[in-house]
């Protein structure tokens, strides 16, 4: 009987230690939600203001290919597509403004797991990457690295990165040119 209450013992300690920390975090994350929501739909919508500014966006329905996450129409003409693509360490999530007549009006890295120092200029407010960024103001069509042809000076030692955010520009591009 006594080797059984030395077995239980221990379980049941450790038992209600996790009831106790699924309680507290369940506790945190009702409180935190909310601000957590908030906090996501500000950075967006500074994301969508910094690549084509108006007035207000309506969300339309995308369906899912891996590639667009979803799409906003900007009051006044023109879209915000949210873009997901592979890196070189994961994903990097950009928004990517395209006008009217079907050109990239800027791009604004929300999300990005690129190496830093190297990949990751491509999100920061550096100059490197804000001259990096600059660099897609204006095209249109299919839009690639200097390396392959295209007009977009590769990041130094993130070729990868560079290629993905190009691939992420040009997925955007074809998009709202299938909007119509």
């Amino acid at each position: 009987m006594s080797k059984i209450r030395d077995f239980l013992k221990p379980g049941a300690t450790l038992l209600a230690v996790a009831v106790v920390a699924a309680l507290v975090l369940g506790l945190v994350n009702m409180l935190t939600a909310g601000r957590i929501e908030a906090i996501a739909l500000e950075t967006t919508t500074e994301a969508m203001q910094a690549v084509l500014p108006a007035d207000s966006y309506t969300d339309l329905e995308v369906e899912d290919d891996g590639e667009i996450n979803s799409v906003y129409a900007a009051a006044g003409g023109g879209w915000v597509v949210e873009v997901t693509e592979s890196g070189s360490q994961g994903t990097i999530t950009m928004m990517v403004g395209v006008d009217a007549s079907l050109t990239c009006t800027g791009i604004s890295v929300t999300d990005s797991s690129e190496t830093a120092g190297l990949g990751a200029v491509a999100s920061q407010a550096s100059e490197k990457g804000e001259a990096f960024r600059a660099q897609f103001v204006g095209v249109s069509g299919t839009v690639s690295v200097s390396k392959e042809g295209g007009e977009i000076d590769a990041l130094s030692g993130a070729t990868i990165t560079s290629r993905a955010v190009c691939k992420g520009v040009t997925a955007a591009l074809e998009y709202c040119a299938n909007l119509g």
